[in-house]
């Protein structure tokens, strides 16, 4: 009997390709689960062997579309540090949550192109499901969103990256006395991606 040998070797360009795609799901799921877009304009699609909330919002998907193209981009080259969704009061704009996303790279593989790094994608996809369903479980403790609401995406990255003109700077729109909830990580061998919310606690 044949038997084929399970493809683990995850690619530097793989990898990146994983870690954003994880980006636009999670993004999706923390704007469908905080109601900062009509629940009806979402659709359920599976991914990660779960159910999942993708947005059909033309705007929003063009935008993400470009946001995540640029970050795989940037992932390859390994100089993404940090992705930030900030939730903000629309009328205040008070910073009202931050769901942090760490990005680790393995520098010898972007510096040599070779990655000898191996692991199931079965693993990597069990690993990011946990993480989904924590974003979407977080409901239960983060606090009710009670105001109209609007988000913005900030990427660290080193200083000196050139950046597209459609890509302004931006401070860390930190959350004056925050609680912090960590999240589980996940790896490819290649990335690695810690998660956490941070949010406004009571006065």
């Amino acid at each position: 009997m044949s038997r084929v040998a399970a493809k683990n070797t995850i690619t530097l360009r793989g990898s990146a390709k994983i870690v954003s795609e994880f980006f636009g799901y999670s993004i999706n799921s923390i704007l469908y689960q905080r109601g900062i877009y009509d629940p009806d304009t979402f659709r359920t699609e599976k991914k990660y062997d779960l159910k999942m909330q993708v947005t059909t919002d033309e705007g929003l998907n063009d935008y993400l579309k470009r946001v995540l193209a640029q970050l795989e981009d940037w992932l390859t080259k390994g100089t993404v540090k940090r992705l930030v969704l900030v939730i903000a009061a629309t009328e205040t704009n008070e910073v009202l949550e931050r769901w942090v996303f760490d990005v680790e790279t393995d520098q010898k593989v972007v510096e040599t192109g070779v990655s000898e790094k191996e692991k199931p994608e079965k693993e990597i996809t069990r690993e990011i499901a946990a993480i989904i369903r924590q974003i979407t479980s977080s409901v239960s403790f983060l606090p009710l969103l009670e105001c109209s609401c609007t988000f913005d995406l900030l990427v660290y990255t080193p200083a000196d990256l050139a950046v597209p003109v459609t890509w302004e700077e931006s401070d860390p729109k930190y959350i004056n006395k925050s609680n912090e909830v960590r999240l589980r990580s996940f790896t490819t061998k290649v990335h690695k991606v810690e998660t956490s919310v941070s949010y406004k606690a009571d006065d």
